[in-house]
C-alpha cells in the first residue's frame, strides 16, 4: 500500500522529468521547457514531497544541496522543506516518555510545554523543567521507524530499476544519496548515539567562548527521548543586519559559523552533518548555539588532508592544484579527463572572485557554467555531500547580510589563522608538516595581498565620497567613513565620485575616477 501511495504521489513528477529528454519518455526529441514551467513544477514536487512525510522530507533536504544532480529552481525548492511536519500529538507524546522512563510526564517533570518549541522531521522538542533546572526533551515521532523502512524499501528498488532502463550520471548519484541516508537516518533516530555526539562535540569545543553546545542529561538518556540543557537563541538566518563586526552582528555571526564548521572539518574530524539554519542559534550573548547531532559523521585524516590541500590551492586562485584537489576528494568520475574540466575551473575562479554581487554570479554561472556541468559524470561522495550543505548554508548567510559575499575570499584569513592547530590535527605520529609550508605560505602571501588591495579600494573609495560632502574635506569624516565603509559604500562611492560635484576642480574630478578604476 506504501508503495502504492508514493508511486501515485511522485509518479507524474518522475515521468514529467523523463520527458524532458524524450518527448514520449522513449522515443522523441526532448520537451521545451521555461523557466517558468521549472518553477510550477519544483513548487508542485515540494509539495507531493511534504504529503509523504517524514523520511522523504529528510531525503528532500539532502537532495536540496546536490546542484550537481538538480537545477537551481528545484535545489531552492527543496532548500524550504525543513520543518514542515505537522506535530505530533500530546497522548502520543506522553505514551514515549511514559514508555521511555516508566513514569508519568507529570511525576518525571516539575513542567512540561505540551506545545512542541520545534516539530521537525523525525522528532519534536518541548520545553521543561526537571530538578530546578530548565531542559529540552527530544521525542523520536511515534511510529517513524516503521514508516522509514517501508519507504527505503520502496525508494531504493524504484530509482535502481530506473537506472537499469535510463542508465545516466544523475540517477546513479541520486542511488548514492538515497542508499547513504537510509544508513545515516537509523542513526538519527537513535537518541542514545545522538546523546554520545553531543558529548564529544561538546568537549571539542570546551574552552571556546563564541560556542556553546547543550549539555546532555545522562540519566535521561534513552533511544527515543533524549533530555539536554535548554538554550534559548535566535535562529542565525534571523539576526537583524546591523553595522559592525561585534559577536552578536551579522558578519561575526557568518564568521563564527564558518569557524565553526572549519573546526570540525579540519581539525576535530566529527562534523556535524545537518547544518540547516534551525539548528544554529545566536543566543543574546553572541555565541553560536549549535544543536542536533543526530547526524554526525567522522572525517578521516586522509580525507581532511586533501580537502586542506584543495582549500588551499583555491585560496591561491592554482587551478591545476585545485583540479588535483578536487580528483582526490572524488568529486570528479573517474573517467572525466583534467583537461575536460580545466576550462571550466578557470572560468569558475573567475566567476568566483569577480566584484558583482552573489545573484550576478549565480546568473553567470547558471548562464556559463552550469549548463555545461549537466553534461559531464560529476559526483559527490557522501561525505562531501555534507561538506556541500555546510557550504550552501554559510553562502546563503553571507549573502543576506551582504549582497557582495564571496564565500573564498571570506573563509581565507580564518583558515590562515586555524593553519597551525589544522596541521597539528593532520600530522602523522613522527610527522611535522602534512601539508607542505609553501603551499600556506602562498596561500598567506596570496591573502595578504588581497587584502592590501581591498584595504586601497576602500580608503579611495572613502576619500572619493568625502570629496563629495557639501562643506568640503574633513579628516575626521574620512576616518569614520573608511571603519564603516563594505561592497555597497564602495559602488556607492564609485557613483559620487564619477559625478560632478559644485566647486570641484577639473583635477579633482578626473583624478578620483582613475585612482578607483587603478589606472
Amino acid at each position: 500500500m506504501r508503495a502504492f501511495v508514493i508511486l501515485w504521489r511522485l509518479g507524474p513528477i518522475v515521468a514529467s522529468f523523463m520527458r524532458d529528454y524524450r518527448r514520449w519518455i522513449l522515443i522523441g526529441g526532448p520537451v521545451a521547457r521555461s523557466a517558468e514551467f521549472h518553477e510550477r513544477r519544483a513548487a508542485r514536487l515540494v509539495t507531493r514531497i511534504a504529503g509523504l512525510g517524514p523520511s522523504f522530507i529528510k531525503m528532500a533536504q539532502l537532495f536540496a544541496t546536490r546542484a550537481d544532480l538538480l537545477p537551481e529552481q528545484y535545489v531552492a525548492a527543496l532548500s524550504t522543506l525543513t520543518d514542515q511536519v505537522p506535530p505530533v500529538s500530546r497522548a502520543a507524546v506522553h505514551e514515549q516518555i511514559q514508555k521511555a522512563y516508566g513514569r508519568t510526564v507529570g511525576t518525571l517533570f516539575e513542567r512540561f510545554d505540551e506545545a512542541p518549541i520545534a516539530a521537525a522531521s523525525l522528532g519534536q522538542v518541548h520545553f521543561a523543567r526537571w530538578n530546578g533546572q530548565d531542559v529540552a526533551v527530544k521525542v523520536l515521532r511515534p511510529g517513524v521507524e516503521a514508516l522509514v523502512r517501508k519507504d527505503m524499501a520502496v525508494a531504493g528498488p524504484v530509482l535502481r530499476w530506473l537506472y537499469r532502463r535510463f542508465p545516466n550520471a544523475h540517477l546513479r548519484n541520486a542511488i548514492n544519496v538515497v542508499e547513504e541516508f537510509s544508513q545515516r537516518v537509523w542513526e538519527e533516530m537513535d537518541f542514545e548515539h545522538e546523546a554520545a555526539n553531543a558529548v564529544e562535540v561538546r568537549a571539542n569545543f570546551r574552552g571556546n567562548p563564541r560556542i556553546a553546545i547543550p549539555r546532555i542529561v545522562p540519566e535521561l538518556v534513552r533511544r527515543r527521548v533524549l533530555v539536554m540543557e535548554y538554550m534559548e537563541g535566535i535562529r542565525v538566518d534571523r539576526i537583524a543586519p546591523i553595522a559592525g563586526d561585534a559577536p552578536g552582528n551579522p558578519r561575526g555571526v557568518v564568521s563564527s559559523v564558518m569557524e565553526l564548521y572549519l573546526q570540525m572539518m579540519m581539525v576535530d574530524g566529527l562534523f556535524h552533518a545537518d547544518p540547516h539554519p534551525g539548528n544554529i542559534l545566536v543566543a543574546a550573548d553572541g555565541r553560536i548555539v549549535l544543536l542536533d547531532f543526530g547526524m554526525v559523521v567522522r572525517v578521516p585524516r586522509e580525507l581532511r588532508r586533501n580537502l586542506v590541500r584543495t582549500v588551499f590551492a583555491a585560496i591561491r586562485k592554482d587551478v591545476p592544484a585545485t583540479v588535483a584537489g578536487f580528483r582526490s576528494l572524488g568529486v570528479i568520475a573517474p573517467e572525466t579527463t583534467d583537461g575536460e574540466i580545466m576550462g571550466l575551473a578557470e572560468r569558475l575562479f573567475e566567476i568566483a572572485y569577480t566584484d558583482r554581487t552573489m545573484r550576478e554570479r549565480i546568473e553567470l554561472l547558471a548562464n556559463e557554467v552550469v549548463a555545461t556541468m549537466y553534461d559531464w559524470p560529476v559526483q559527490l561522495p557522501s561525505e562531501m555531500v555534507y561538506f556541500a550543505r555546510t557550504a550552501a548554508l554559510i553562502e546563503g548567510l553571507g549573502v543576506k547580510y551582504d549582497p557582495y559575499f564571496n564565500p573564498i575570499g571570506f573563509a581565507s584569513p580564518i583558515a590562515i589563522r586555524m593553519r597551525s592547530r589544522i596541521m597539528q590535527s593532520l600530522a602523522e605520529p613522527g610527522e611535522a608538516h602534512p601539508v607542505d609550508w609553501p603551499t600556506m605560505v602562498g596561500a598567506a602571501a596570496g591573502h595578504v595581498a588581497g587584502m592590501i588591495v581591498h584595504a586601497g579600494r576602500q580608503f579611495l573609495s572613502a576619500l572619493a565620497a568625502e570629496l563629495n560632502e557639501p562643506g568640503g574635506f574633513s579628516m575626521s569624516r574620512l576616518v569614520g567613513t573608511i571603519a564603516g565603509t563594505s561592497g555597497t559604500d564602495r559602488g556607492r562611492a564609485v557613483e559620487m565620485a564619477t559625478s560632478r560635484r559644485p566647486g570641484a576642480g577639473e583635477d579633482e574630478r578626473r583624478a578620483v575616477p582613475m585612482l578607483l578604476a587603478g589606472d
